[in-house]
């Protein structure tokens, strides 16, 4: 047998076995070559497989397609099982139907690794060649379409849709359904659409997989379009639909379509809910992600390992860490990704002893340590300035665990050393790296220069980044800001040219803060709110009652001849004022203020923040680029370190 379909090296559309449907007929056997009736024999081992192969060679049925079905079934499909018995057996028989040559082609994809991929196809086109003709049905082409996707093999699958076509299976949802799956994963996602808009009929699994490909491919907007077609939307493409948003830092648009969803009273599963958490974690909005939580509690949802993490995940990042701890110690089981997502909040969150700690539990209670793992102790030690210690980690993670650094590993060593004032043991780090240096590494020790005042070694770095990196606008912001801070004024002037000359804008800075289930976003000079006057007299107030305990403004933030629009309100309308003065405004004295912001903290508002806990007995939670700051009685939880 294998001689016969291992000579086929070509599978064409018009071959003469394909070139018509009704030249075939189906064996003749007393069964359906499409359903089985139930066969009560079940194995558990092989050799119950072969004990019974045995007795039915004994009984003269070793050729009998519905007695050896269970068997071959079995010793293909089982983890348990055999691929290559199975063949064999397979090679005996004189007349093998349909039903046995589509198990065999679905073992061939579940053990593609074994095979070269084409042998899915060589032995397609062996049944093709079959003297007693068969038929494929349409249990036959879901394991060739998959194999295609799986192998990106685009004119084999192509062949497959023509086959599918041949046989008279163009208006079988089935095969349909996985011929647009297939041209999704090729990119092809005209095709995929022409074939959707060409059923007959659609059902839930045709709908949701072309707004996934879509939303996979960044078309969002027109996901967003098939998703408003659709006449019932189900979970699972209310899930695809939102997930796209999140996969693409579309948090609002994620977090609007949640609130229609919840309007219209469509219940969450696991996966939806792991989904919205990551929302509510983009976006700060912490009060949903608590409805979320209680939710998954109140409906007995299964909380599986992704589940159990997101929910950590976004109570750490919504600033909630006790929450997140007390949730993390509740659970009874705790995976790997689970204890890292722990770490990772406490580092986060500047705790850097207990990060280490929590580390050390871990190793008590699992073997098993990753490389995230020790990104996350190493970012801790970073944010604590626990300099010994993120160099003995460093050396720990490969001498006891065999975890080689890899980029991640020593971007966080050269910020620990950076953000100590060790530029030049930085340095060091960096040109001993044994792999090349990326944009990340090279701007944490840029970023550390700018602060500890070290000019010329900050010049190489600024030049060195932007050529590395031309459209980030931060990099040459902080060069002109060290330019600004020694008074080499042409020098900001070229920085500014050189911006302009190549298109580069200033990423703009916003602050998001939830108050009443809605997510309110600010930027520098926000106009638009309707609140905006109540907001900006908050704000003065603000200023007014710090000035009072000694609050003035630093301007050393604020790059001096470099922006216009930051000259005429550099300091005062920054986008986490403009937050903090909504959150006054709509709460009562006391209650905590969660800020999310997407850059980094400028020196002025950190000094504010910390005074405005002071004076309105209040905790203000702000979550940048970088960490977290805990704001309360005038002090943060960074110790100005960061």
């Amino acid at each position: 047998m294998s001689h016969c379909w291992g000579q086929l090296q070509v599978l064409h559309p018009l071959h003469p076995a394909s070139t018509s449907a009704t030249s075939y007929s189906t064996s003749a056997t007393s069964y359906s070559p499409i359903l089985r009736p139930n066969l009560t024999v079940s194995y558990s081992t092989m050799a119950e497989v072969k004990q019974h192969h045995s007795l039915l060679i004994r009984l003269g049925l070793s050729s009998n397609n519905h007695a050896i079905t269970p068997i071959i079934t079995f010793s293909s499909l089982s983890n348990h099982g055999d691929f290559h018995y199975s063949l064999k057996l397979f090679s005996t028989l004189p007349n093998p139907d349909t039903f046995l040559f589509n198990t065999l082609l679905k073992s061939f994809l579940l053990h593609n690794y074994h095979f070269p991929f084409n042998s899915i196809f060589l032995f397609y086109s062996y049944m093709l060649h079959q003297q007693h003709s068969l038929t494929p049905n349409s249990f036959t082409f879901p394991s060739l379409i998959k194999a295609c996707s799986v192998h990106n093999a685009v004119q084999q699958g192509k062949q497959i849709h023509a086959h599918v076509l041949k046989f008279g299976l163009g208006l079988d949802t089935f095969a349909l359904n996985n011929l647009i799956h297939m041209y999704v994963n090729f990119g092809y996602l005209g095709d995929a659409r022409k074939l959707f808009d060409r059923m007959p009929v659609r059902t839930v699994v045709s709908w949701t997989t072309i707004i996934s490909g879509y939303c996979q491919w960044g078309l969002l907007d027109d996901a967003f379009d098939v998703f408003e077609l659709m006449p019932e939307k189900s979970s699972a493409s209310w899930n695809a639909m939102i997930a796209g948003f999140v996969k693409r830092d579309r948090f609002r648009e994620a977090f609007e379509l949640f609130v229609r969803m919840q309007r219209e009273k469509v219940g969450l599963d696991k996966f939806l809910a792991a989904t919205m958490l990551s929302t509510c974690t983009g976006l700060g909005a912490l009060e949903q992600g608590k409805w979320i939580h209680g939710y998954v509690e109140r409906r007995g949802i299964e909380l599986d390992s992704k589940l159990a993490t997101a929910i950590v995940d976004m109570y750490c990042k919504c600033g909630c860490l006790e929450k997140a701890l007390d949730v993390f110690n509740r659970l009874p089981q705790k995976g790997l990704s689970l204890w890292n997502c722990m770490i990772g909040g406490l580092a986060m969150h500047g705790k850097g002893e207990d990060a280490i700690r929590l580390f050390r539990e871990m190793e008590k209670k699992m073997a098993v340590t990753d490389s995230v793992t020790f990104v996350n102790v190493l970012s801790a030690c970073a944010h604590s300035g626990l300099v010994e210690e993120g160099r003995y980690y460093f050396h720990y993670m490969t001498d006891v665990h065999g975890i080689e650094p890899t980029k991640e590993h020593y971007g966080c060593l050269v910020d620990l050393l950076a953000r100590a004032g060790r530029l030049e043991e930085a340095r060091k780090v960096i040109d001993k790296m044994p792999i090349s240096p990326d944009a990340s590494i090279l701007g944490a020790l840029l970023g550390a220069c700018r602060i500890h005042g070290n000019v010329e070694l900050g010049e190489q770095l600024g030049k060195r980044l932007i050529e590395i990196e031309p459209a980030n606008s931060g990099r040459y912001v902080i060069l002109a800001n060290i330019y600004a801070d020694c008074g080499k004024w042409e020098e900001v002037a070229n920085v500014r040219k050189l911006m302009n000359d190549r298109g580069v804008k200033k990423e703009p800075g916003f602050s998001m803060i939830e108050m009443e289930g809605t997510v309110n976003e600010f930027v520098a000079g926000e106009m638009t709110h309707p609140l905006v006057k109540a907001i900006y007299a908050k704000v003065d107030e603000m200023l007014e009652s710090i000035r009072l305990v000694g609050y003035v403004p630093d301007t050393d933030g604020v790059l001096h001849d470099l922006f216009e629009e930051e000259r005429e309100n550099p300091l005062f309308y920054h986008s986490e004022k403009l937050a903090i003065a909504y959150g006054l405004l709509k709460t009562k004295r006391g209650e905590t203020l969660h800020i999310t912001k997407n850059l980094r903290v400028c020196k002025d508002c950190h000094q504010a923040s910390k005074l405005i806990s002071e004076v309105y007995d209040c905790d203000i939670i702000i979550r940048d680029r970088n960490r977290f700051h805990h704001f309360s009685k005038g002090v943060c939880s960074c110790k100005d370190y960061w």
